[in-house]
């Protein structure tokens, strides 16, 4: 009985840990928009969370490596290419998209990612695309337009262009994904994550240093305050609780849970931002949540 009630235990706290990280990192989108309100730049503002951040995951990094081999001059390559790439890159655009589009449809796009990682595999590991990841593929797909189109008739042009800013962020965080797929089974996810994120911290600098004076960090009041909750409560938080969440209920729970991630930016983005949310954004997120639902179960994931 008392092993019932532990395996009971474990399983709803690794649920709650599972949920709580998808919603707080789903708001990273709601706190980006509310800080653009200020007139702040995308690369100050990345510059600002990353900074913010770097502290806990340098931490992280020393602390799971403690009594592991050290890391090959390959490692450092690898990690370094896929931290550019996953967190760097794929934040950066991922900011720029936000100027232009509702932070929901910037949810959705980036909720494409187990897609395109199907499709990465599919045309360059020479992976075959089975009948049911088309037709997950399809139900995605489909969603995306549907809530697009809501937003292309409200933003106009400026719709395209923010969400091939934001459907380019999915794709590079869906490179990292397939590259570190090898490096996680032997170099661990927290010390793999802890890493890319420093290589990431490092661009995000320079990047800065080459686009803006010093003076740029100079905002007001409430951008460091915002800055702050997106580091911390959607950054730092959100990645330690998935990873706690999937030692607990394991991948495939972790990642049913995290379909409350787009509903979440919605109605968020409702409450905060003041976006409608229309019959068709939430056919479109139903459309999304079943193509992503039935890739993962079909891959086990």
């Amino acid at each position: 009985m008392e092993d019932t009630r532990h395996i009971r235990r474990t399983f709803l706290v690794g649920l709650a840990l599972a949920m709580g990280g998808s919603i707080l990192f789903s708001a990273k989108a709601i706190v980006v928009k509310l800080a653009y309100r200020y007139g702040v730049d995308a690369a100050t503002l990345i510059a600002l969370r990353m900074v913010i951040a770097a502290p806990f995951f340098a931490v992280a990094l020393v602390w799971s490596s403690r009594g592991k081999p050290p890391l090959l001059w390959t490692d450092h390559l690898k990690l370094t290419f896929v931290g550019l790439t996953g967190y760097y890159a794929a934040s950066y655009l991922d900011f720029l998209g936000l100027q232009y589009i509702t932070a929901g449809l910037e949810r959705l796009i980036l909720y494409l990612n187990p897609t395109l990682v199907v499709l990465i595999s599919a045309v360059f590991l020479g992976r075959r695309l089975s009948r049911i990841d088309l037709f997950a593929l399809m139900l995605a797909y489909g969603g995306i337009v549907l809530v697009f189109w809501h937003d292309a008739t409200m933003e106009g042009t400026e719709a395209s262009l923010g969400a091939a800013l934001v459907f380019a962020s999915a794709v590079s965080y869906a490179v990292y994904l397939v590259v570190s797929g090898e490096l996680i089974g032997r170099l661990g996810a927290i010390r793999l994550t802890s890493y890319a994120m420093l290589a990431a911290m490092g661009g995000v600098v320079v990047q800065f240093a080459w686009l803006n004076p010093l003076t740029a960090l100079a905002q007001p009041i409430p951008v460091y305050g915002l800055s702050v909750v997106n580091a911390l409560l959607c950054t730092v938080i959100p990645v330690f609780a998935t990873m706690l969440a999937v030692e607990r209920i394991g991948a495939s729970n972790t990642s049913m849970a995290a379909m409350i991630g787009p509903v979440s930016t919605i109605v968020l983005a409702w409450i905060f931002l003041g976006e409608s949310v229309s019959l068709w954004q939430l056919a479109g997120t139903s459309l999304v949540l079943s193509g992503i639902y039935v890739l993962t179960r079909k891959a086990g994931l």
